[in-house]
């Protein structure tokens, strides 16, 4: 007896997801291109940022008033990330949240299909830095979250070291040079 015909099946259009692949201290790293609002150079923080002085935050050094806006905050990568000093050349303005990230040089764009958990042995605040990680032909490379870069009570403590230092004026209204 014949078996009847099957049916093709149809297999699931493959999601690609374009990401910006990039250095700090020589670690490689990726992160959604969508979540990239706009990419300066790093010298550009030279009289449009604001110093940061609070020493609970090493990662934050800089506030960029952006766009009359509240204030960004610029983390830089290589404190966070625990890696070993280098010369940052970059800054990747961040869609949403209040965070900027100063990193090394960009590799290149490349399309990821898949997004692995990341493992349990990252079990304290670097769970929220990492959305997952995926394999290009580099190697296996983390995904940044980034929405954890900052996390509110840190946006709240910045935000107060900013008014403090600009005469108690709340942060959202600041509009002098910050040189």
């Amino acid at each position: 007896m014949k078996a009847a015909p099957q049916a093709p099946v149809r297999g699931r259009a493959v999601r690609a997801e374009q990401v910006i692949v990039f250095r700090i201290g020589g670690q490689l790293l990726a992160i959604s291109s969508a979540a990239v609002q706009e990419i300066r150079g790093a010298d550009s923080l030279t009289g449009a940022a604001m110093d940061v002085t609070q020493t609970e935050l090493r990662k934050v050094r800089h506030a960029l008033n952006h766009r009359g806006k509240r204030p960004i905050y610029v983390v830089h990568g290589g404190t966070l990330f625990g890696l070993p000093a280098s010369q940052a050349t970059l800054v990747f303005l961040l869609r949403r949240g209040r965070a900027a990230l100063l990193v090394d040089s960009i590799e290149r764009m490349a399309a990821i299909t898949r997004l692995q958990a990341i493992p349990q042995a990252f079990c304290h605040e670097e769970r929220a830095w990492y959305r997952g990680l995926t394999v290009l032909e580099e190697g296996i490379v983390p995904v940044l979250n980034p929405e954890g870069l900052l996390n509110s009570e840190e946006i709240v403590l910045l935000d107060a070291t900013i008014a403090a230092e600009i005469g108690g004026r709340p942060a959202e209204t600041e509009t002098r040079p910050t040189a």
